[in-house]
């Protein structure tokens, strides 16, 4: 045992102090977070703004009246996405909300035939076992069951409405705060250039290098995905005429981000469930709709994405998950910048330098010492030659 903290003591510490460095800067971005949402939300509002700003002032509109076209403009764009979304939600659930008890009906119909069905034909069973009525009990308790999970569905988006306050009075303070950015980034990005040391701007340019640009890439890539899903879906939905269609493509889309599961999530269940009432014609084309979008996806996400970001799907969501329950929501916004910026380092050969080994639990040969380049009018001899005796 001595001799295992004898070999790795160095390269056990050099880990730890790497690893005490992470959680150091997650905890700071936390915390940094909880107390200045809106500087955050600024960042990303501007990122959004100053492309428009930046063309308006190149044709000769003065910087200070481009932002704020730009945030008027983004501020409308948002702001009918939202109204026009909450108001199709709004009526599909209210309209789900009515017919909630027809498919229940519908449900307990089929399933009561279905268990009668397989009564008859087993025929053997004791005289005291009643399985329509136990069925019923079942679907009873499974519906009551439900019933309480909606209230606390419904008592948790009321708790969400609201926390909106809070998240719109953040929004509208990042919103001031990227229009002043967006007037004074240009005297900001001097005063940058100017008074940071090297070493953070070596830093910052690796960052921006390996790892905000493959985000950038990634969640654009990801945006197309999910449009052409919801698109896909809300397209096919329409064309057979079912209801909630809009809410069903959203929901959809929103599940096409997770990985490995998808839009699995929200067709599978309905799938089984119309196989169950009998409604086989629907049942069939929503299985081709599935594996269509699921080819779809297969197809294009090589092309689209690429390997922008180079880290496993699983590698990332245990690492977002362990943050969220350590660190909340900035840690869930920090960890995909973290463990790109740990695999680009890996990939650069920095941990190598950062970390030493454990000596002698590795047989690769020590390179040869050089011996610099060979001095004019003297024979190449092998450092390991003996001299010649006289």
């Amino acid at each position: 045992m001595i001799t295992f903290y004898q070999k790795y003591w160095r390269t056990a510490f050099d880990i730890a102090l790497i690893a005490l460095t992470v959680w150091l800067t997650m905890y700071a971005f936390s915390f940094l977070y909880r107390i200045a949402t809106p500087v955050f939300m600024s960042f990303v509002i501007f990122l959004c703004i100053e492309p428009l700003a930046k063309r308006l002032s190149r044709i000769g509109i003065k910087k200070s009246l481009a932002s704020a076209v730009s945030i008027l403009f983004f501020s409308m764009v948002i702001l009918s996405a939202f109204i026009g979304a909450g108001i199709l939600l709004t009526n599909e659930i209210t309209q789900l909300i009515h017919k909630l008890p027809e498919y229940q009906k519908l449900l307990t119909i089929q399933a009561t035939n279905l268990i009668a069905w397989a009564q008859d034909q087993i025929g053997a069973l004791p005289a005291d076992m009643d399985l329509v009525t136990k069925s019923q009990q079942i679907i009873s308790t499974v519906t009551a069951w439900g019933q309480r999970v909606a209230v606390d569905v419904l008592n948790s988006l009321v708790g969400f409405l609201s926390s909106l306050s809070s998240f719109i009075f953040n929004f509208v303070i990042g919103i001031v705060l990227a229009y002043f950015l967006s007037v004074e980034i240009e005297s900001w990005k001097q005063t940058a250039k100017l008074k940071t040391p090297n070493t953070f701007k070596k830093a910052f340019f690796f960052l921006k290098d390996n790892v905000l640009a493959g985000i950038g890439g990634y969640l654009k890539a990801q945006a197309i995905l999910i449009s052409i899903t919801f698109v896909v879906i809300l397209s096919a939905l329409l064309l057979l005429g079912v209801n909630n269609a809009f809410m069903i493509a959203a929901l959809s889309a929103i599940a096409d981000v997770l990985p490995l599961l998808g839009v699995s999530t929200v067709f599978i269940p309905w799938i089984i469930y119309l196989f169950i009432v009998g409604n086989t014609a629907l049942a069939i084309w929503l299985s081709a709709i599935l594996l269509i979008v699921i080819l779809t996806r297969q197809i294009l996400e090589p092309k689209i994405t690429g390997d922008t970001l180079g880290v496993s799907a699983y590698t990332m969501l245990v690492f977002m998950i362990i943050s969220l329950s350590l660190f909340g929501v900035g840690g869930v916004i920090i960890s995909p910048i973290l463990v790109i910026l740990i695999k680009a380092l890996y990939d650069q050969g920095y941990f190598k330098r950062w970390i030493r080994a454990p000596k002698g639990e590795y047989d690769d040969p020590a390179a040869p010492p050089d011996s610099g380049p060979p001095i004019p009018g003297q024979p190449l001899v092998p450092p390991s030659s003996p001299p010649r005796a006289d």
